[in-house]
């Protein structure tokens, strides 16, 4: 849903913003080209990695879905690496079933994923809430026969029923993240999720997808549909700090944090304890709190479903999922993934803590067509509008 940068960029860019995360690594703690907030890499660059596309098979067409054993797929950043050390599963992919990479684009925003799934028939897609639902929308994608899908029950429930529409499944959920609200304990203390919008030192993700926050912290019991009286009230609320850091790039926060700018912030448990690993007393309130899910939906003018299957398959699996979440530092939608490195980016997640997971309210693309007691929805058009006005 948000900015997403392979967590390796961003730990090395903190490396050099932090004083306590450069020390560790001078002092040579373990280098890894997976990241995880337990290790430093001396080696990670400041500048979001690069994606790669490997080279087209001759057959392959630069506007059509493959049908001769390759895929085109788009994601985003950092969700399936093709080159590098500890980051090459696709071409594991490659080797193991036969089926062979065609194109891989990648985007960081939903804004971009947008605007490039218009400009080709991609495969199979990773999208979050608010580019699937359009997607499903616009008929630009296809139901999936999760029989065909190895290791689909393992995949949390909760996380499944977030890819169901009208009965139907569209997705096969990959990755997720929360959008918690961490604090700098030494600095402030706050009491609820109010004081993320009273402080005049505050950090919110420029996401349009953001207002439904300001919304749950206004008690409203469904942050993703709200008449206009509701958005009025929480674009009243996120009004209050005109000199709020709206950050896109995820080492802005890092950097405003260790420079004292920002003390109180929403962001994903990874840069909480990766902050903690920098020696900051960075905490997270206990407060009801949003979400999003990533997943993989089949294109629908894919003429040949086998090779797409078999990504979904591949996608789904506990290895595969481990390797990426560490990768990006984003939560397995398969909690047998939560192995080794990644146990404890798993716990600050919560996967294993039910009252923390029933705290999260998944997102939706604002519908706009709802019609709860006092009046119509607004859609997502409405919030983007907003949005601009706001942080413009």
């Amino acid at each position: 849903m948000r900015h997403r940068i392979p967590a390796m960029a961003v730990a090395g860019a903190a490396c050099m913003a932090l004083v306590g995360c450069a020390a560790s690594t001078a002092a040579g703690r373990t280098t890894s080209a997976r990241v995880t907030p337990s290790a430093s890499p001396a080696s990670a660059s400041a500048t979001p990695a690069q994606k790669s596309t490997p080279t087209p098979t001759p057959s392959a067409s630069a506007s059509q879905p493959q049908s001769d054993g390759t895929l085109q797929i788009l994601t985003y950043q950092g969700h399936a690496e093709s080159g590098g050390a500890g980051s090459n599963w696709v071409s594991d992919f490659e080797s193991t079933t036969g089926c062979r990479i065609a194109r891989l684009d990648a985007v960081q925003t939903a804004q971009d994923m947008q605007a490039k799934v218009g400009e080709r028939g991609y495969d199979v897609i990773s999208a979050g809430p608010e580019v699937a639902a359009s997607l499903i929308a616009a008929d630009q994608v296809q139901p999936i026969d999760t029989a065909k899908v190895t290791g689909y029950d393992e995949l949390t429930k909760r996380l499944r029923d977030q890819t169901e529409v009208g009965g139907k499944v569209y997705g096969v959920p990959y990755l997720w993240g929360v959008n918690e609200i961490i604090y700098d304990a030494a600095k402030v203390k706050p009491r609820d999720a109010l004081a993320l919008y009273d402080s005049q030192r505050s950090a919110l993700p420029d996401s349009p997808l953001s207002v439904a926050d300001a919304a749950l912290a206004g008690k409203v019991a469904d942050p993703y549909q709200l008449t206009r009286a509701q958005l009025d009230q929480a674009m009243t609320l996120l009004g209050k700090n005109k000199h709020r850091l709206y950050w896109k790039e995820p080492i802005s926060l890092v950097r405003a944090f260790a420079t004292g700018k920002v003390d109180i912030a929403q962001a994903t448990p990874y840069f909480r304890l990766l902050l903690q690993k920098a020696g900051r007393d960075v905490k997270a309130l206990d407060t009801p709190i949003t979400g999003w899910v990533d997943s993989w939906m089949l294109g629908a003018n894919t003429p040949s479903l086998d090779c797409a299957y078999r990504w979904l398959s591949w996608t789904a699996a506990s290895s595969t999922q481990h390797d990426a979440a560490a990768w990006v530092g984003l939560a397995p939608a398969n909690p047998k993934a939560c192995k080794k490195e990644l146990r404890q980016l798993c716990e600050a997640y919560g996967i294993d803590d039910e009252k923390k997971f029933e705290k999260v309210t998944f997102a939706v693309r604002p519908p706009g067509d709802c019609k709860p007691p006092k009046g119509e929805c607004t859609d997502y058009a409405t919030w983007e509008e907003r949005w601009r006005e706001l942080v413009s």
